[in-house]
C-alpha cells in the first residue's frame, strides 16, 4: 500500500513501477483508493503483487484507515521538494501504528529526487528519520525510474521470505539489501 501527503507522487510511483512510463502533465488527485496488480519473479518465485494507492488527502484518511489492516507492506512517501510532506511523516507513522498490523513491512521512500533544484528536505534528513523508527529508506524518482523498481522488488524479497522461510534458510534482510542494492541514496540500518 502506498502511503503519504497528496501530491508526493504515489500514484506517478505506481506507474512507473507497473508500466514503466511517467505520468507527465496535469496532477490529478486520487479519490479514495485504486490498485494494479503486478507479477515479478523473485529468486525464481512468482510473486503476485496487489498495490494499492491511497488518497493522500485528509478527507479521504478514514477509508484508507480501512485498508491498513490488510495490507502486508507499506511504501511511506515524501517530496525531497516538499519539507511539509516530510514533517507529516511522524503522522503518517503514527497513523500506521495505530491501524496496521504490528509486523506490516514498512520502507521511507523520497521521492522527487530529479529535481534538484528544488529540493526542501536533504538526503541525511530522510536516513535520520528512517534510523529513528528503524526503516529501510531511499529517495525515488518516478520521473527517472531511479530506485522504483528496487523499492517494489525489496518489499517483494520480504514478503516472499516471510512467507516461504524453510529451516535453515538465510533470513532475507531488509535493510541491507536496500542499502546494497539502492543507486543515489539508500540507507539506512536501525
Amino acid at each position: 500500500m502506498l502511503v503519504g501527503d497528496s501530491g508526493v507522487g504515489k500514484t506517478c510511483l505506481l506507474v512507473r513501477f507497473k508500466d514503466g512510463a511517467f505520468l507527465a502533465g496535469t496532477f490529478i488527485s486520487t479519490v479514495g483508493i485504486d490498485f494494479r496488480n503486478k507479477v515479478l519473479d523473485v529468486d525464481g518465485a512468482k510473486v503476485k503483487l496487489q498495490i494499492w494507492d491511497t488518497a493522500g488527502q485528509e478527507r479521504f484518511r478514514s477509508v484508507t484507515h480501512a485498508y491498513y489492516r490488510d495490507a502486508h507492506a507499506l511504501l511511506l512517501l515524501y517530496d525531497v521538494t516538499s519539507k511539509v510532506s516530510f514533517d507529516n511523516i511522524q503522522a503518517w507513522l503514527a497513523e500506521i501504528q495505530e491501524h496496521a498490523q504490528r509486523d506490516v513491512v514498512l520502507m521511507l521512500l523520497g521521492n522527487k529526487v530529479d529535481s534538484a533544484q528544488e529540493r526542501a528536505v536533504k538526503r541525511e534528513d530522510g536516513e535520520k528519520l528512517a534510523r529513528e523508527y528503524g526503516l529501510p529508506f531511499m529517495e525515488t524518482s518516478a520521473r527517472t525510474g531511479l530506485n522504483v523498481d528496487l523499492a517494489f522488488t525489496a518489499i517483494a524479497k520480504e514478503l516472499k521470505q516471510r512467507a516461504m522461510k524453510t529451516p535453515g534458510e538465510p533470513r532475507f534482510r531488509l535493510h541491507d539489501y536496500v542499502r546494497r542494492e539502492g543507486r543515489g541514496g539508500s540507507c539506512c540500518r536501525p
